[in-house]
């Protein structure tokens, strides 16, 4: 059977006048999109015209919840009391849901943002209080994380629709989880590297850290942050090159584990 996978990238990472990102560009290259839902970044227009864009191109829709920290792009780790945080994530995917709808769309997917995610790659009691209050809103939603990090193993344990997701432009520790961005060489700027990256990752159905080692898992969609200046030349290096390579470049479906 023939190797696919899907391309995300985190966009709608705009606020008021300001703006961040060439979302029109990404989304004719990506087959899904997390769009910010107001927390992190983003706000309604911002949301509104975000999904407008991705249904005219035929771009997946998913709801892309972060901390409460519009100055920090979401990147702070914060410490929110588990109730709240299942609360903010409802939210969030409550307010994604009626923009997509408003757009004439749908929102499949759920990806956590920044330090939120980062956190719930480590802390089970996070991902199961984020996952789980995803699924109170929408019970069919597909959940986008980290793959094997605890995100999977709390995903396994729900039996929620999965999709495990690698990175273009980040590098990766020997447990699967991304270097530190205040590390050296934790991100991947260069647009051949990252595509050559993941069509390597992707054939091996493993992740290749730093260190050489290999972590086998499966690999589901490929993500390119929207919010670098070389967005939209690295996220179609990579489709170039994961198609060159006889890789078809699609949809996730998300199924359990």
């Amino acid at each position: 059977m023939a190797l696919s996978v899907d391309l995300n990238s985190d966009m709608g990472e705009g606020f008021g006048p300001w703006k961040m990102g060439d979302d029109a560009g990404l989304l004719r290259i990506v087959t899904s999109a997390n769009i910010a839902c107001g927390f992190h970044a983003g706000d309604a227009d911002t949301m509104a015209a975000t999904m407008r864009l991705a249904v005219e191109h035929g771009v997946g829709i998913g709801a892309h919840p972060g901390f409460a920290d519009l100055q920090g792009f979401g990147r702070r780790q914060m410490q929110v009391p588990i109730p709240t945080l299942a609360n903010m994530v409802r939210y969030q995917v409550g307010a994604a849901q009626a923009m997509a709808r408003a757009a004439g769309g749908e929102v499949g997917h759920l990806k956590l943002h920044g330090a939120l995610s980062n956190m719930a790659c480590h802390d089970e009691a996070m991902a199961r209080a984020c996952f789980e209050a995803a699924l109170d809103v929408a019970p069919d939603i597909v959940i986008m994380g980290l793959a094997a990090t605890v995100m999977e193993t709390v995903a396994r344990d729900l039996g929620c629709n999965w999709a495990g997701e690698i990175f273009a432009d980040r590098a990766y520790n020997a447990d699967g989880t991304l270097v530190d961005r205040r590390q050296p060489r934790a991100m991947i700027h260069d647009a051949g590297e990252a595509a050559q990256r993941m069509v390597e990752f992707v054939k091996a159905g493993a992740i290749l850290a730093g260190d050489g080692s290999r972590l086998e898992t499966r690999i589901d969609s490929i993500c390119v942050h929207g919010d670098s200046a070389e967005a939209v030349a690295l996220a179609q290096a990579v489709r170039d090159g994961l198609t060159e390579a006889g890789i078809e470049v699609r949809p996730f479906g998300g199924q359990p584990l």
